[in-house]
């Protein structure tokens, strides 16, 4: 053999064991195929991470929302509220062009608004609540403003309400006119000569009752606890409009026998505000 063919058998027997050693190398680098069978893995909405904001802007009109940092610990939540209140505004948004489409055009129609923020309200060891505050212009006189209220197992990863807090067949008439006499209290305070009004109605307005209306924890002076409940009385609900919403505190005291065994340990201590909370 000559010395040159001897070294094109060397030459190609290192290309060969290059080409090996990249190959493994290559195959190192491939993530894991899953084994025969195997369920493919799923990206859940919550692993997503959703934002904190959502906005948009056409002619017709303008939407944003706003979720707060607490609500980060609790991925299914806040996946679930951004997808939910997203889908929403882009609705109320294809509503707004709707509207012009039937009235014709723009004339006389102003741009359409409409802002959802949540704050948060209270937490617990076992529960997060949030207010949910809904700013909506759709035309009209004047703007509405609108407050619910989220309550959320942390453990059950659910949203809970009114039937699931206060034991299933209690009367909560005890709560029931709590709530009366707070929000005729909060009333007079605003309009001294305000008409009381009762749970029975008998004239144009009528007290809530406690199960029918949005609530959020309460901040209490007891850490990790809840002082009660702040139920949110919208515009129109308890008197005029012109008295705006009310937002009525009421200790846990009153309605701490109603509550199920499974979130009586949730509440303690007192109150850190009473009456009515609300920032007017």
């Amino acid at each position: 053999m000559t010395r040159t063919s001897r070294a094109l058998m060397i030459s190609a027997a290192a290309v060969l064991a290059l080409s090996a050693c990249n190959r493994e190398a290559e195959k190192a680098d491939r993530p894991a195929a899953p084994a025969p069978g195997a369920p493919a893995a799923k990206i859940t909405p919550a692993a997503a991470a959703a934002p904190l904001t959502f906005a948009n802007a056409t002619p017709h009109a303008s939407v944003k929302l706003t979720l707060p940092e607490a609500i980060k610990p609790y991925p299914d939540l806040h996946a679930r509220l951004y997808g939910e209140e997203v889908g929403k505004l882009r609705q109320f948004v294809e509503g707004a062009q709707a509207d012009r489409t039937e009235a014709g055009g723009d004339e006389g129609l102003p741009a359409y608004e409409k802002t959802v923020t949540f704050a948060a309200a209270g937490e617990t060891g076992k529960l997060f609540s949030l207010q949910r505050i809904d700013f909506d212009y759709s035309g009209g006189a004047h703007p509405n403003t609108l407050s619910t209220g989220i309550l959320w197992d942390k453990a059950l990863k659910r949203l809970i309400g009114a039937g699931d807090l206060f034991r299933k067949g209690t009367d909560l008439t005890p709560l029931d006119q709590a709530l009366c006499t707070a929000i005729n209290t909060a009333r007079r305070a605003r309009v001294p000569d305000a008409r009381s009004i009762s749970l029975s109605g008998g004239g144009d307005f009528t007290c809530p009752r406690a199960a029918d209306t949005p609530f959020v924890l309460a901040p209490g002076t007891v850490g990790g606890k809840a002082g009660g409940l702040v139920f949110l009385i919208g515009p129109y609900q308890v008197g005029p409009y012109v008295e705006g919403s009310y937002e009525i505190a009421i200790p846990h005291a009153v309605f701490h026998a109603l509550v199920v065994p499974a979130y009586a340990d949730e509440f303690a201590g007192q109150l850190t505000r009473t009456g009515d909370v609300s920032s007017r």
